[in-house]
């Protein structure tokens, strides 16, 4: 399939028909080894994904959409870009779901910063391809979103936040919850004492969040 993303793979640890499917997507600059050391903590039954951005910017590093910076130093997301990686990632999912015959309807989807952003974004593009989305350090770009959102979806989100971000300003995060509440979808919040990245309680919290949907 031409238009599969570049993954690594960790197989449940318990034989299970039809497992339950995790997607991890790392942030900007990073690659698709980030997340994946948390694999061997998250819960025996899942069959989990490491998906690998599909721009390279350095050596060993990959962003999903090119983050870009005018004479005032404001950032700017490019919006095509991050279309295309969101179709990328939506194909990958269907060809996984297939090829492993996972649980059509009990996927998860951990994304990190950019990746977060694509998670909710291919939250409302894709309605019920994920039934579960954990944001960690990302915000709702509604540049990203559908004009019309399909109401007949049953997302819910875990959603996470370092309080002391310098790079995604908790402000940005702290709408999600809002926007979602407004659309009847269920999720929890919560901001850590961190900046940029995920401390051992958050990640306590998210595990948990998941286990619980199990």
């Amino acid at each position: 399939m031409s238009e599969t993303l570049y993954h690594i793979v960790r197989h449940p640890k318990q034989k299970i028909e039809n497992p339950p499917l995790l997607i991890l997507l790392h942030g900007y600059g990073s690659n698709e080894e980030d997340l994946f050391s948390f694999a061997e903590e998250l819960p025996k039954e899942l069959l989990i994904i490491s998906i690998r951005a599909p721009y390279e910017i350095g050596y060993n590093s990959y962003a999903w959409y090119a983050i870009n910076f005018d004479s005032e130093h404001n950032k700017f997301s490019d919006v095509a870009q991050a279309k295309k990686s969101m179709d990328k990632i939506a194909q990958t999912i269907d060809h996984l779901k297939s090829k492993f015959e996972t649980s059509p309807d009990n996927s998860f989807l951990l994304g990190f910063s950019q990746g977060a952003i694509l998670g909710y974004a291919l939250s409302f593009h894709f309605p019920n391809t994920i039934q579960h989305i954990i944001a960690l350090s990302g915000y709702v770009n509604k540049e990203l979103l559908p004009e019309n959102f399909n109401q007949n979806f049953k997302t819910d989100y875990y959603i996470s936040h370092g309080s002391l971000d310098q790079v995604i300003p908790v402000d940005w995060a702290r709408k999600a919850p809002k926007f979602l509440n407004s659309l009847g979808l269920q999720n929890v919040y919560s901001e850590y004492p961190v900046g940029h990245g995920v401390n051992p309680q958050n990640f306590f919290n998210f595990n948990k969040w998941i286990q619980n949907r199990l």
